[in-house]
């Protein structure tokens, strides 16, 4: 029986050179998992092929079906893994829900704080306006 053709070479796409962020990690920890179980795949043969081999008498064809498949559910294990914690990063905790609500209400009350501060500064100014008029005016009433 022939042989299956070696595996086509996989090169992976150039990428621009950039600074590691938490997502760029995270898409590198994914690619390295797409990469392993393609790795993994690869090998693996057709159907045909692997009833032929079932019915041979080397052991070493059974060895290496059974590494193969070994090989794609430890890629198959951590590339769940990784959609799973994908799916827990979406999701903020409790923690970090109530930490963005007590920094928009700080952000609230620094905001009415300052508002409050220049009203009053408002409300000073007016009255020296309005006691210096009532000064002017006992004096001028004095006068008369």
């Amino acid at each position: 029986m022939a042989e299956p053709p070696p595996p086509p070479s996989q090169s992976p796409p150039p990428t621009q050179q950039q600074p590691q962020t938490p997502a760029a990690s995270t898409r590198d920890d994914m690619m390295a998992c797409v990469a392993a179980l393609e790795a993994a795949l690869l090998p693996c043969l057709p159907a045909r092929e692997l009833q032929a081999v079932d019915r041979s008498l080397q052991s070493s064809h059974q060895i290496d079906v059974e590494r193969h498949a070994r090989d794609f559910m430890e890629a198959a294990k951590k590339l769940q893994s990784y959609f799973i914690s994908l799916q827990r990063e979406d999701q903020p905790t409790n923690e970090d829900t109530l930490r963005k609500e007590i920094t928009k209400m700080e952000e609230e009350l620094k905001t009415k704080s300052e508002l409050i501060a220049k009203h009053k500064s408002l409300i000073e100014g007016w009255q020296k306006e309005l006691k210096d008029q009532l000064g002017k005016h006992n004096t001028e009433l004095e006068r008369v």
